[in-house]
């Protein structure tokens, strides 16, 4: 589910190590959610979220910056759809899911995978030439 397709590729070195990244976050918190046995992962969903919460908004500052420099036009929707993102983050880490992990998980791990294929395949890939007319790779 969050494997890395030679489709994500923008051809910018730096950018797409760091959609690896955050595909690696996700798919140890799916990897978490196929162990199916009867311990408390709690903690371990919080560390999860937290470093995807962390590593997300390093991601983004780092994106939003390079555009930035470069005047690109569509910036403010980049940073609405990148605030949406980390609020839904801060939503789930605020729920009360010790409880209900395995609901919780799910909806996580569909709603991750969902944004981050979506919003790389198209929001990022509409800078992508830009970016390579200003010499970024």
């Amino acid at each position: 589910m969050f494997e890395w397709k030679n489709e994500y590729k923008v051809e910018i070195t730096e950018i797409d190590r760091q959609h690896k990244k955050l595909l690696e976050i996700g798919e140890r918190l799916s990897d978490l959610l196929k162990l199916k046995n009867d311990m408390d992962h709690y903690d371990e969903i919080m560390d999860i979220l937290r470093e995807l919460r962390e590593y997300t908004e390093y991601h983004f500052a780092h994106e939003e910056k390079m555009l930035e420099k470069y005047g690109y036009e569509d910036l403010r929707l980049q940073k609405r759809e990148h605030r949406s993102f980390v609020n839904k983050i801060i939503q789930l880490e605020n729920q009360d899911i010790d409880q209900k992990q395995t609901g919780i998980e799910l909806s996580m791990i569909e709603f991750l995978a969902n944004w981050i294929e979506n919003h790389i395949l198209k929001t990022d890939h509409e800078y992508q030439d830009f970016l390579h007319e200003k010499g970024v790779y």
